[in-house]
């Protein structure tokens, strides 16, 4: 394919568009091959993009009379055609003849969410005005939200009264369409470890850089705390009704507690839940993994009230012999990080400068 003066000269289907089996992809290739370069060889091998057979025939030509403007529209129009067949959210079934259908059916597959880019694939024959608008009159009927840019949101009719679904139907297909890393932490982590007394009003999950903004739709508060590092191996995985969902294990959801307490209320609410979620730790769960993400005061605030105020001595023996394996150095530091230390004792053995009282609320 090359354009002379004005024209394009466009092979026939037995050599420039192949249509037979193991052919799919010559039109993407050679749409790219001639955009990028004329003279030299696509760099899309046949294979990896499929290509309607109907268009190996649309293109038994030997000459097409365009000028530039149009050519280069007509091409790119078919390149955009072929890439959107790989991200078609409905695979090769027979797609249906309008938007409302088109949510229903993903409802049917198990699917609670969709980008933009997917309804597009599904729709390719629509100009972007059609498709804006059959988006937004399933908006207006509380079918679909908006939680991110183009991120969208179905909502069953068991959640069409809230207008919005529980992070656990959506969230990890939410982080993989961001490509990130995440699991759900603190109060909510603890919920599901059995530390279920305090219940969350809001939604906290642990992600990378750069920081995401607090998502607040009808009702539902997702707040994002950003960490240079997600520990893999200190997460549990979830089955739920839409998949999988990542929490942070009972150790960590413990230390991240003491860590942003107050995200969650301050010290004392974090003591309370701890004392039901102490249940749910194990004594080896202080390993190397724990204490190397860790900072070293969580993990001493962590000590004192395991030790002083919930009196579980099994736990505390063994994160405080973890720090000493470890040859951490602890430092005075106050239980209570956002008030003064000075004029308070000092606990000897976790170094921990008691400046507030704890009381327990079970």
């Amino acid at each position: 394919m090359r354009g002379i003066g004005g024209n394009v000269y466009i092979c026939s289907p037995f050599r420039g568009f192949p249509a037979g089996p193991g052919k799919d992809g010559a039109v993407a290739q050679s749409v790219e091959q001639w955009t990028e370069n004329p003279c030299v060889g696509g760099s899309i091998p046949p294979h990896t993009t499929g290509s309607p057979g109907r268009f190996a025939g649309a293109f038994n030509f030997k000459k097409l009379i365009f000028d530039q403007k149009t050519e280069i529209n007509f091409l790119q129009k078919v390149a955009k055609i072929t890439t959107f067949r790989k991200i078609s959210l409905l695979g090769d079934s027979k797609q249906p003849r309008n938007a409302e259908n088109w949510v229903n059916d993903l409802l049917a597959r198990g699917k609670y969410a969709f980008a933009l880019y997917q309804f597009r694939a599904d729709f390719g024959e629509q100009s972007d005005t059609a498709n804006k608008y059959a988006l937004k009159r399933l908006v207006d009927k509380e079918k679909i939200i908006s939680i991110h840019k183009g991120y969208y949101l179905v909502i069953p009719p068991q959640y069409r009264s809230k207008g919005i679904l529980p992070p656990s139907l959506f969230l990890d297909a939410f982080m993989k369409e961001l490509d990130r890393s995440y699991y759900l932490a603190l109060l909510n982590a603890a919920a599901y470890h059995g530390a279920s007394h305090q219940q969350p009003q809001e939604f906290f999950v642990v992600t990378g850089f750069p920081v995401l903004r607090p998502m607040q739709k009808k009702g539902l508060k997702v707040n994002y705390i950003s960490k240079k590092e997600i520990p893999e191996t200190l997460l549990d995985t979830r089955k739920t009704e839409a998949g999988y969902l990542k929490i942070s294990n009972p150790a960590l959801t413990a230390t991240d507690l003491i860590q942003y307490a107050k995200r969650v209320g301050g010290i004392n609410r974090v003591a309370t839940v701890l004392a039901e979620l102490a249940e749910s730790i194990k004594v080896d769960a202080f390993d190397v993994n724990l204490l190397n993400h860790v900072p070293i005061t969580a993990l001493q605030r962590l000590g004192y009230l395991l030790d002083k105020v919930i009196d579980n001595q099994p736990l505390a023996n063994a994160l405080y012999m973890a720090l000493l394996k470890t040859n951490a150095t602890l430092f005075r530091i106050p239980l209570k990080a956002s008030a003064p230390g000075k004029g308070f004792a000092a606990d000897e053995r976790w170094k921990v400068i008691v400046n507030t009282e704890i009381e327990i609320d079970l």
